[in-house]
């Protein structure tokens, strides 16, 4: 299923003067300075992040956030779409949870939160353009199969004209996922020359975690991924903080420069 967006705007208009002003605000966006934008990219904690993964995850690979539930995995993940999505990238996200509106609002305090750092022409109008580059799409795991999953997302790509640059798997149960499954998410972000990223949470209360704060349900799956960053509440520093376990070139437990702002549940540096 897909989900739209009606338009943001930083200000409340009634209805009619809101919808007079939306060809004006969109035209406005054309005039905004690129500098601006690339400003905002050049001095996102993302790039801290990208650096820590040796220039990003990469197309056909799988990356992995995974804590316990309620550290900020789905913020996480719409803070690493929001800064795609300013560069211009196509994003699929994925939601396996019920509740798709608390998504949508995701998004826009993410947005709100990045573009108060610094003075755009027309957050506004930025926003509403970069709409048109995401897509929502919501399914139960327990009633679809990941292969009607990964159809649906190759009928969009292929018959949508949505070229994605990278997919979310938002609330996927993972450690409950067989092989298999990963196994066919992984071939199809070769096929597709995208990248795949999943907020993971383990499904059994009985779990150990290790001082990354990754589940040892998590164990069976490392072969099959390429990136996985564990995330753990640091009551002394209150922050999340983000360890690089796996990755194609780092030992585990490096550390990766940023951490998650516990407040905004962004990265920060």
């Amino acid at each position: 299923m897909f989900y739209l967006e009606a338009p943001y705007s930083a200000n409340s208009y009634p209805t009619e003067l809101f919808y007079s002003i939306l060809g004006v605000e969109q035209q406005i966006f054309w005039e905004v300075s690129n500098m601006e934008i690339q400003e905002l990219n050049d001095l996102s904690p993302l790039r801290v992040f990208e650096e820590s993964l040796d220039g990003g995850l990469g197309r056909g690979n799988l990356g992995v956030l995974v804590s316990r539930h309620g550290v900020g995995k789905t913020a996480c993940l719409v803070h690493l779409a929001t800064d795609k999505l300013l560069r211009g990238q196509h994003v699929i996200h994925v939601s396996f949870s019920g509740n798709v509106e608390h998504v949508i609002n995701w998004y826009k305090e993410v947005f709100r939160e990045v573009s108060e750092g610094r003075s755009l022409a027309d957050a506004a109008s930025v926003y509403n353009n970069i709409l048109s580059n995401r897509v929502v799409m919501n399914f139960s795991q327990e009633n679809v199969t990941i292969d009607k999953v990964l159809s649906s997302l190759e009928t969009l790509i292929k018959h949508g004209s949505f070229k994605a640059d990278a997919i979310l798997f938002d609330g996927y149960k993972l450690t409950v996922a067989t092989e298999d499954d990963v196994k066919k998410i992984k071939q199809f972000a070769l096929d597709m020359n995208l990248e795949v990223w999943f907020s993971v949470s383990p499904v059994r209360a009985d779990v150990a975690y290790d001082e990354f704060g990754v589940p040892n349900t998590m164990q069976k799956y490392t072969n099959l991924i390429d990136v996985l960053i564990g995330l753990i509440y640091n009551e002394d520093r209150d922050k999340v903080v983000m360890t690089l376990v796996k990755s194609r070139t780092s030992q585990k437990g490096k550390l990766m420069g940023v951490s998650l702002d516990p407040k905004t549940m962004l990265i920060s540096k």
